[in-house]
């Protein structure tokens, strides 16, 4: 029985919440829709008919529960929808308005019928009695309000949900604004992935021409010159020829750190999930690693969230101060996920040209998606989505 009268105060109390919000968004177009009518010359101006639809947008978003994704600049949309604004705003917002306001009247007369004049007492909106007496004011007044709260819970949250969708439906981008805005996503991430990928290369011929190739030049000089000592002092030979092998050594542990650069055989050899793990035991804060099933994963997405992991634990180590780090790694059947929290300072941003921007323009390569929510204190999220499709 608890249980059961504990469910309907649960929906009782949505349903309030629900009415609540339904009403302050409706009073809310009804005051828009006003702005519009008055403000119609300047709205329709295309510059400022575009913030202005979009606002209205965003907030049918917001009650609709619905992301609201950038569209392109549509004007005879957006003129459009302000004269469907006007026509549906003020009617749906005084419907709204009347029922909120007689809610509060009512409560109003209820309590303070008192302070009238005996000879004109209040009367009861809507049904017009008057109220003359607390044994009125209590029954007739509470009837109405109960009345009227009925109505608003019942009709506002369809009616507010209504204009919502009209006002997502004549905004949203058709699909030829989609497949434009998406074939301008493509050629952007495109060109990112052309520009990082001669970054790339540039940094391996720097690499190899700066560090392996400059050692391997002088192995094959200081074996030259034991060559030619070797009759004459065979001492001096052994000696370079010993340091042409420590040569040797420093230049092969040189070529494995750039071939690491370009594809880790650690991903070869153990899979992502001993590679992440070999991450977390070599960062430089206490690391734990969630990694759920993962199933066959492309090399190619593989190697994406492997960097992105080790670049996010690296910049940890650098610059957020934090005391520890958690790893989570999971996949759904077309979708990887790695996130990864600190509890550092926060204040995270991958648009002042740190190693996040790597991290984002690699997972743009593969149509995948990079987010940073790291608010001042902390703390630090950064989510990568990668297709495995």
């Amino acid at each position: 029985m608890h249980g059961v009268n504990g469910k309907v105060q649960a929906r009782s109390a949505h349903a309030l919440i629900q009415a609540g919000r339904s009403g302050r968004y409706l009073l809310g177009t009804l005051m828009t829709a006003t702005v519009t009518l008055a403000a119609a010359p300047l709205l329709c101006i295309p510059s400022l008919a575009a913030p202005w639809a979009e606002r209205h947008r965003r907030r049918a978003g917001a009650l609709l529960g619905r992301p609201v994704e950038p569209r392109p600049r549509a004007p005879r949309r957006d003129l459009g929808w302000l004269a469907i604004q006007v026509a549906t705003g003020l009617s749906a917002g005084m419907l709204a308005l009347l029922c909120l306001g007689n809610l509060l009247l009512v409560l109003a007369i209820t309590f303070g019928w008192w302070a009238f004049p005996a000879s004109d007492p209040p009367r009861m909106p809507l049904l017009g009695v008057r109220i003359d007496s607390w044994a009125s004011a209590l029954t007739i007044s509470l009837a109405q309000f109960l009345l009227l709260a009925t109505v608003t819970t019942i009709g506002l949250p369809p009616l507010a949900r209504v204009h919502a969708r009209c006002c997502m439906a004549v905004l949203a981008p058709t699909s030829a604004e989609q497949l434009a805005a998406r074939v301008t996503e493509l050629t952007r991430t495109r060109t990112d992935v052309l520009q990082a990928h001669g970054a790339e290369l540039r940094r391996i011929e720097r690499d190899l021409h700066d560090g392996s190739q400059a050692r391997l030049v002088a192995i094959a000089i200081r074996l030259a010159v034991a060559v030619e000592t070797l009759p004459q002092d065979p001492d001096a030979a052994a000696t370079l020829v010993r340091q042409a092998q420590a040569e040797t050594e420093e230049a092969m542990t040189e070529l494995r750190s750039v071939i690491r650069t370009i594809y880790p055989p650690v991903l070869a050899d153990q899979g992502l999930v001993g590679a992440l793990s070999g991450l977390a035991t070599r960062a430089g804060v206490p690391t734990h690693i969630d990694i759920g099933e993962l199933g066959e994963v492309p090399a190619a997405v593989e190697a994406v969230a492997y960097f992105a992991v080790a670049e996010a634990l690296a910049n940890i180590a650098r610059h957020s101060r934090a005391a520890r780090a958690v790893v989570h790694v999971t996949r759904t059947d077309t979708m990887l996920s790695a996130e990864i929290t600190d509890d550092g300072a926060g204040g995270a941003d991958a648009s002042q040209g740190s190693g996040l921007d790597g991290i984002r323009r690699r997972a743009a390569a593969l149509d995948g998606t990079m987010k940073i929510s790291s608010p001042p204190g902390g703390p630090t999220t950064i989510t990568v989505e990668l297709p495995c499709v």
